[in-house]
């Protein structure tokens, strides 16, 4: 028992084995081969290492925004002229990297809550029946008193008074001046993984250039300063379009960058896009187009509280910082390697498949691929006390010496066996 273990354990550490290999001589296998193999090659060299760059790490960054708009607007309804400048018409006024300007307003001035009738039009009435006391609707300004009032025929109302009439839209948009509006943007990157902290004010952006530069794609790519309109020009809008009833627009701060090369080379991109807008220029089938909503300014009059409603329309603008940086790795790019070496077996196992079930010579494959055995003589051999090769050459001796040796037949399983036999 224990030569046993000595044995085993000598032949566990001592052998090595390697897979039978036959070599066929076949020009279409041989060609499917060496197509598939070509085609693995190009996929690893072609797509993983130089399009996906497989042999990088990669990182995206923690990102801040910061935003500060610059303008004034005018404004002249019914002879009353008015200047807007930042505090009014952007909201909130923090600099945050998602803001509102306005473009467009509705107006109701001198509101304080008291019992006034609703619009004409809304919630009709005949009798004070058709107005429930104490209850709302939705698409009513207060809570209805019970009374109807005769002279608007629509019911009483508890509200802040006179009701908002928001069914007309100021057209042209009442801040056309947005359009000469700028927005400054300061954007900064960290990318963790590796260390590197980058902001849009690249090398060369000092305070002098940015005094007088204004973003142009072509001409100057990364100067920080937007002009409004070349924003909603570059988004596929047009500015009077977008300022009536508002809308949405992205830009994205595009950091994509390859920490093999200097890191001065990595700079931001800027792209503009179109979220919401105009139906006329996107989908005519929408219901509801553009972007709106409310605030008041309150105040004290005689000690009455009383408010100004705005019903503001602007263009909501959302900063998007997209980032991806790479570096060279060896443990992806390792990874890369063993998974496209892996992927080589595909032509193997394909030629195979083709050598074993679709050529005329099949069954002549099959014998020289696999090597058979016959589990009733080996007991016969181990009986004997001989060794395996020795009783394999004396069977085929003994074949040959009865002329029934078939090892001229490259098809026979004795053919296979001999020339095992042989060449020990």
């Amino acid at each position: 028992m224990k030569s046993q273990i000595t044995n085993a354990l000598s032949d566990f550490f001592f052998e090595y084995e390697t897979p039978r290999q036959v070599l066929v001589r076949n020009r279409r296998v041989g060609v499917v081969c060496r197509l598939i193999q070509l085609g693995v090659l190009a996929y690893i060299i072609g797509w993983v290492f130089i399009y996906e760059k497989g042999y990088q790490s990669t990182d995206t960054a923690v990102s801040s925004v910061f935003t500060k708009m610059k303008g004034v607007g005018y404004t002249n309804e019914k002879g009353y002229e008015r200047v807007w400048d930042v505090a009014d018409y952007v909201f909130p006024p923090q600099g945050d990297s998602s803001f509102v300007v306005m473009t467009n307003y509705i107006i109701t001035e001198g509101q304080n809550m008291s019992k006034c009738p609703e619009l004409p039009g809304k919630h009709n009435c005949s009798s004070n029946k058709d107005c429930e006391g104490g209850n709302f609707k939705r698409t009513g300004h207060g809570q209805m008193t019970g009374v109807c009032v005769k002279t608007t025929n629509t019911c009483e109302v508890l509200a802040w008074c006179p009701v908002e009439d928001d069914s007309v839209i100021p057209d042209p948009p009442l801040l056309m001046s947005a359009e000469n509006y700028t927005l400054f943007i300061k954007n900064s990157v960290t990318f963790p993984l590796f260390g590197v902290t980058r902001s849009n004010l690249v090398e060369g952006i000092d305070a002098g250039y940015i005094s007088k530069c204004l973003h142009d794609p072509e001409k100057d790519p990364l100067c920080p300063i937007f002009k409004l309109g070349d924003i909603v020009k570059l988004s596929g809008f047009t500015f009077e379009n977008i300022a009536k009833v508002g809308g949405a627009i992205g830009i994205v701060v595009d950091w994509t960058c390859n920490f093999d090369v200097d890191v001065s080379h990595c700079k931001p991109i800027y792209r503009f896009h179109g979220l919401y807008g105009n139906p006329s220029e996107t989908d005519k089938a929408r219901a509801s187009v553009g972007y709106n909503f409310r605030y008041a300014k309150h105040y004290l009059e005689n000690s009455i509280q009383r408010r100004t409603l705005l019903k503001v329309f602007g263009i909501r603008v959302d900063i998007i910082v997209q980032s991806l940086a790479r570096k060279f790795d060896i443990i992806p790019t390792l990874t890369a390697i063993g998974s496209g070496v892996g992927i080589f077996g595909v032509a193997t196992v394909v030629c195979d498949l083709v050598l074993l079930y679709l050529l005329p010579k099949r069954e002549f494959y099959k014998n020289m691929k696999f090597k058979y055995t016959d589990t009733q003589t080996q007991p016969d051999s181990e009986s004997l006390g001989l060794d395996t090769s020795v009783y394999y050459t004396i069977e085929a001796n003994a074949r040959q010496a009865q002329g029934t040796d078939k090892s001229n037949d490259p098809d026979s399983e004795a053919g296979s066996i001999e020339t095992e036999v042989s060449k020990k």
